[in-house]
């Protein structure tokens, strides 16, 4: 694991993790919370429109924003497959100690749960409309096996000023190429470089108002 993550209390009450080696932590400290629902979901799941979603998520992380779309496919009883990939997996005792479930609904604990324990490698059902496929990779450096075409890309790495090659041109390559037509792209970082990138793999982008403590966020949306 990198670096010997740090159990953190952000603005609202939610976890994240903090990395004193790089001096970078999972989520924003106005709110771990916060962030991923007005990012990921309000701007990313709920936006694309459809029947049926397939996320791809690069950044595992904690698994909040699996858990936050895990909980809000249940609720609109929109099945969904959801493709993760994570260069340093959590380990099982610290995931345990973060305390989302606590701070959603009663359904969050379970889930949280069985999104933990969950096998990587293979897709595993973790509810009757949710499938979670959680692999470990590195994007810079390895292709994408086993990732479905994507409804909804949630890009959620470390700073760009503190892993720059995460939002390099050749993997945003990888990302446009599994994206399908109309495909929803959000991230929290609106730098310039990102934004050109993303416009030169075939999005179409937008920036819109952030969460709590930060100015904007970014969406694409995949050209045909």
């Amino acid at each position: 694991m990198k670096a010997n993550p740090q159990l953190i209390q952000t603005k609202d009450g939610s976890h994240t993790l903090y990395l004193p080696g790089i001096d970078e932590q999972y989520h924003s400290l106005n709110g771990a919370i916060t962030e991923s629902l007005h990012i990921y979901i309000n701007n990313g799941y709920l936006y694309q429109q459809g029947e049926g979603k397939n996320v791809f998520e690069v950044g595992f992380g904690t698994g909040l924003n699996c858990l936050l779309t895990a909980l809000e496919s249940e609720k609109q009883n929109t099945p969904t497959t959801y493709t993760a990939i994570e260069k340093y997996p959590l380990p099982n005792e610290l995931a345990r100690q973060l305390n989302y479930p606590e701070l959603l609904d009663k359904e969050a604990v379970g889930l949280f749960k069985k999104i933990h324990q969950a096998n990587w490698g293979k897709p595993v059902m973790i509810t009757g409309t949710f499938s979670l496929h959680k692999i470990q990779l590195d994007i810079i450096t390895q292709p994408l096996p086993g990732v479905l075409p994507a409804d909804v890309i949630y890009f959620d790495a470390f700073g760009p000023g503190k892993q720059p090659e995460i939002w390099g041109l050749p993997v945003f390559e990888k990302v446009s190429a599994i994206a399908k037509k109309n495909a929803v792209f959000v991230t929290y970082s609106v730098k310039g470089t990102v934004k050109r990138r993303l416009i030169s793999v075939g999005f179409q982008i937008e920036k819109l108002p952030g969460p709590p403590g930060k100015k904007e966020i970014l969406r694409g949306i995949k050209a045909g």
